[in-house]
């Protein structure tokens, strides 16, 4: 059971959520789109969102700005923060065009807003827990998108339905969070995907 908990933390890490949500779109839209521009898009996503972080983490900790991965101490938060949301400006500039493909468009508008919710709580020494951000902000954009498109996703509502409590769970047996963090990390993630619904649904 302990590696079962734990492992959440790496499979459901919210570096990967962006990616997941992408290629989720790309999986279920009718809309014809060539694979040539999903192949550049879904790479796009993937080397902005995850190995440039990565690759940036690397240098943050030789440098001794942060210690681990998961970012354990609230201060080691505020730059990793600051770059992501940098990051996510240049998808929402250069990737996706809010005419061509609003549901991703909105999609990550909406997770810039939860990284800079997070990143303002910083400030004021609250760590909320970026794991129950993530896929909280993932479950309701797959909702949403599943209303959208009018395609029955249950299976995988209910997958990331699971995966919020089993996220959950993992944070609290490594005693990463608490219940408090849980909480607001759950309904940062979830409410600007709620809001920006309206936009394009």
């Amino acid at each position: 059971m302990d590696y079962f908990l734990r492992f959440a933390a790496y499979l459901m890490h919210p570096l990967l959520m962006p990616l997941i949500g992408t290629l989720l779109y790309f999986g279920i839209t009718p809309r014809y789109v060539e694979p040539e521009l999903i192949q550049a898009k879904v790479a796009a996503v993937a080397i902005i969102t995850l190995f440039i972080p990565l690759i940036t983490f690397f240098l943050l900790k030789n440098i001794g700005v942060v210690a681990s991965i998961h970012l354990l101490e609230v201060r080691e938060r505020k730059v990793p923060l600051m770059i992501q949301s940098v990051l996510l400006l240049l998808i929402i500039k250069m990737v996706f065009d809010p005419y061509d493909s609003p549901e991703m468009y909105y999609f990550f508008i909406g997770i810039l807003f939860s990284a800079i919710t997070a990143l303002f709580l910083v400030f004021f020494k609250f760590k909320l827990s970026l794991h129950q951000m993530g896929i909280a902000g993932l479950t309701m954009f797959l909702i949403a998108l599943s209303i959208h498109f009018k395609v029955n996703m249950l299976l995988w509502i209910g997958f990331f339905f699971f995966s919020n409590g089993w996220v959950a769970s993992s944070r609290l047996h490594t005693e990463s969070h608490t219940y408090p963090e849980l909480i607001v990390g759950f309904f940062v993630g979830l409410i600007p995907q709620l809001i920006l619904v309206s936009f394009w649904l």
